[in-house]
């Protein structure tokens, strides 16, 4: 081989190198259910609600977080929404769990995919398991909390305001433990339901066209606030279009009178979905606000 070829091989071979350092480690995938997942409609990989686990390497025990990407109820933003977020979690020492919850877009179920109550139970069960597998993944067990953006926002919210704490009678060791989350961040989340600030598409494919309104009322998540409900971090942009700020200034209002601890920043500029914000005016500062909040309660170091 001549030292031109030879140069090449060695620079590709650290281009890929490169590529997979920056890439980070792949996640563990984990099925939620060791059986039928409840109300699967099939047995398609759609029909299988997992989580994608980004574990740290740490000493002590770490806090841990189920984060959920939007998409309306109708698909998963696994990338900006998740993957990029467990690594953020993972830079802060954090072990995250990306949850894959089942949504109206999911194939399975005739193809009509899945409405209210599976994305919750969903989420409920990805909190439940952080929470039994803390001794094996070094996890502080009172330190588990839920990250959501957009519609996944809606689902944080759900699962922090609908939540029990466990059935100790259950063989599931699984279902024994609390579904509450220890702390909550949601980011231009996605609150009110039946209403003229409510993003109709993500309603409509978590309820359906014509949902029964005491159901909507119950799934309006500043509606249901209240003293158990975690303390809350979040985040929105006045210029978003389509969940418009409101829905995180009706949550912040719900938390205040709760007397639940609670911060919020609005930033002036941004569309929707905006991720980490990375290099934007405003919003771009929101990752280390929240990291100020983590500390501030403890949660991180």
């Amino acid at each position: 081989m001549s030292i031109r070829g030879l140069c090449s091989v060695i620079a590709s071979v650290l281009v890929t190198a490169a590529a997979l350092h920056a890439a980070g480690p792949a996640p563990v995938i984990l099925t939620l259910w060791t059986e039928k997942a409840p109300l699967a409609g099939g047995t398609l990989e759609s029909d299988i609600p997992t989580i994608h686990l980004y574990q740290v390497e740490s000493n002590q025990p770490t806090a841990g977080v189920v984060v959920c990407p939007g998409g309306g109820y109708g698909h998963l933003a696994m990338d900006h929404e998740g993957k990029q977020i467990a690594e953020w979690f993972n830079g802060m020492g954090v072990t995250a769990a990306v949850c894959v919850y089942r949504h109206r877009g999911a194939g399975g179920n005739g193809g009509a995919g899945y409405g209210h109550p599976v994305p919750m139970l969903d989420a409920q069960r990805a909190i439940r398991s952080m929470r039994s597998n803390a001794k094996q993944w070094n996890l502080d067990d009172t330190k588990i909390g839920v990250l959501g953006f957009s519609a996944g926002g809606h689902l944080a919210s759900t699962i922090s305001t609908h939540h029990d704490s466990g059935n100790p009678e259950s063989a599931d060791i699984v279902d024994q433990q609390s579904s509450r989350p220890d702390f909550s961040i949601l980011a231009y989340p996605v609150i009110a339901l039946g209403q003229e600030i409510t993003h109709r598409g993500s309603q409509k494919n978590l309820l359906g066209e014509n949902a029964d309104p005491e159901l909507i009322q119950s799934l309006s998540n500043e509606k249901a606030v209240n003293a158990k409900t975690p303390p809350t971090f979040l985040f929105h942009t006045v210029e978003d279009t389509a969940v418009p700020v409101e829905n995180s200034v009706v949550y912040f209002t719900a938390l205040c009178k709760a007397g639940v601890p609670v911060e919020m920043h609005l930033f002036e500029r941004g569309r929707h979905g905006v991720g980490l914000a990375a290099g934007m005016v405003g919003a771009g500062k929101w990752p280390d606000l929240c990291k100020a909040w983590l500390k501030s309660r403890n949660i991180v170091d």
